[in-house]
């Protein structure tokens, strides 16, 4: 039997063969991108082509101010052999129509693509009426913020009075939580070093005190009255709150400068995340050691003050030392020196509370810091002299 006959099997072509076939069919179809170009089609008819992109747009942006520049009137933008245009180009191209249009120039766009088109419709300036307007507050407005904000403020220093009266408390309560040698270095730094300044402004108010009576009193013959003048003046108001005001702008802005800048630090939150109370850390010690320094400090600004006085009543009104120790003695009551002292004991509670209150308050920055620190001695300075008048007429009322 005669053997089948063999036809030959036409190749397959591959899979990658035909895709590179129609990519290169593809390619042959696109036009490849030309630089771009403007050329003058006519009276008042400038005509763009190419791909105008970033990377061409140095090579044509001056040929297009000088075209543009030519038409006083009218110009008629063809676009109809634009292949490529980017937004920086198109942002580009529309200021430089705004410019000619707010300049008086009509300029009409024919046969442009419609995404260019719409490209350079979507870049436009944010009109004037649609940006915010500020709003600006009334009188009404802010009294009634500033209203708020007080209150706030004194409530958040009410809890924080609160806050620490517990944690005193909780000491007294646990005797074994008391910090003796922090309270005893905040007594060197608050009370000890404190002895100069407070020596020296109270020797020299007990100076003034007694001068500026020496003239009223020569003129009825009442020298020995300097005595009264100078012991009542001195230990009842001018010791203790001279004391206070000296205090409350050195010690006080210390506390509020040290717990803002451990604030900013973050140093609180290191405190918290290990179990420790700030209040016990910070505040309780400062408290105790001050309300025991500032009772010594005004004793020690009484006796300065008193000395100071009968040094220019000895010389000014010719009453002697041994005389005005003497009238001193019977004339001035004891309760006048412990009214002084008692006074501080307010003070000084007053004096760590705002400071260390403001410390506290401290967010942000250094800037803050300082902020803080300046109220903290405004408000302690302030509420100290409302504090004295206010026991000035309740001591009057109870006849003290």
């Amino acid at each position: 039997m005669p053997a089948n006959p063999v036809h030959p099997v036409s190749p397959v072509k591959p899979a990658a063969i035909l895709m590179g076939s129609v990519a290169s069919h593809q390619a042959a179809n696109d036009p490849a991108p030309k630089p771009a170009s403007i050329e003058q089609a006519g009276q008042g008819i400038l005509q763009f082509s190419g791909s105008w992109t970033v990377c061409q747009l140095g090579n044509v942006i001056r040929q297009l101010d000088t075209l543009l520049l030519r038409h006083a009137d009218s110009v008629q933008l063809d676009g109809q052999h634009i292949q490529k245009i980017d937004s920086i180009t198109a942002w580009v191209l529309q200021s430089r129509l705004k410019k000619l249009r707010d300049s008086g120039v009509k300029i009409s766009m024919q046969a442009w693509p419609a995404q260019y088109q719409h490209m350079l419709e979507g870049l436009g300036d944010v009109p004037t009426d649609a940006a915010p307007v500020v709003k600006t507050p009334g009188l009404l407005e802010k009294v009634g913020k500033a209203t708020v904000n007080i209150c706030k403020d004194n409530l958040a220093l009410l809890s924080f009075i609160g806050e620490t009266a517990v944690s005193l408390l909780g000491l007294f309560l646990h005797p074994r939580r008391w910090r003796g040698r922090t309270i005893l270095h905040n007594i060197q730094v608050a009370g000890f070093a404190a002895l100069p300044i407070v020596g020296v402004t109270s020797f020299l108010l007990g100076i003034v005190i007694a001068y500026q009576g020496a003239d009223q009193l020569k003129h009825y013959g009442a020298n020995i009255f300097v005595v009264e003048l100078l012991g009542y003046a001195m230990l009842r108001e001018f010791a203790p709150l001279i004391t206070a005001i000296i205090i409350a702008g050195r010690s006080g802005s210390a506390y509020a400068a040290q717990i803002g800048t451990m604030v900013v630090t973050e140093e609180i939150d290191a405190l918290q995340t290990l179990g420790i109370k700030p209040i016990e850390l910070l505040v309780l010690p400062k408290l105790v050691a001050l309300m025991l320094a500032l009772p010594l400090l005004t004793l020690f600004a009484d006796l300065i003050g008193v000395i100071g006085g009968m040094l220019m009543a000895s010389s000014q009104l010719d009453v002697g030392t041994h005389e005005f120790l003497a009238r001193f003695a019977t004339e001035i009551p004891l309760k006048t020196l412990f009214i002084g002292l008692g006074k501080s004991l307010v003070f000084a509670a007053v004096i760590v509370i705002i400071g260390c209150y403001q410390g506290f308050r401290t967010r942000g920055n250094a800037d803050s810091v300082g902020r803080q620190t300046t109220r903290s001695v405004v408000q302690a300075i302030f509420i100290v002299i409302v504090l004295d008048a206010v026991f000035s007429v309740i001591f009057n009322l109870l006849g003290l």
